[in-house]
């Protein structure tokens, strides 16, 4: 399993684990900073800024945002 920049500490330890009761839930979690955040993986979208279709909804228990994994760009619109 590959890591990515987690979007808190910016550290390249942002990992991701499948919920198995919901498969559509997928649990990211930071195992520098602690970090936890949930996707709804039926909310990937195309990234404007990379083109690349790795930007997830995440949302945690402060807020809730837009994560291109590819880029790390992050965003605050809700649509």
């Amino acid at each position: 399993m590959s890591t990515h920049i987690c979007p808190k500490c910016k550290n390249d330890s942002f990992t991701w684990v499948v919920d198995e009761e919901i498969s559509s839930l997928t649990i990211w979690g930071c195992y520098n900073c602690r970090y936890e955040a949930i996707e709804d993986e039926s909310l990937e979208r195309i990234c404007s800024r990379c083109g690349s279709k790795s930007e997830s909804y995440l949302k945690d228990q402060e807020s809730e945002y837009w994560w291109c994994s590819n880029c790390n760009r992050i965003t605050n619109e809700k649509n």
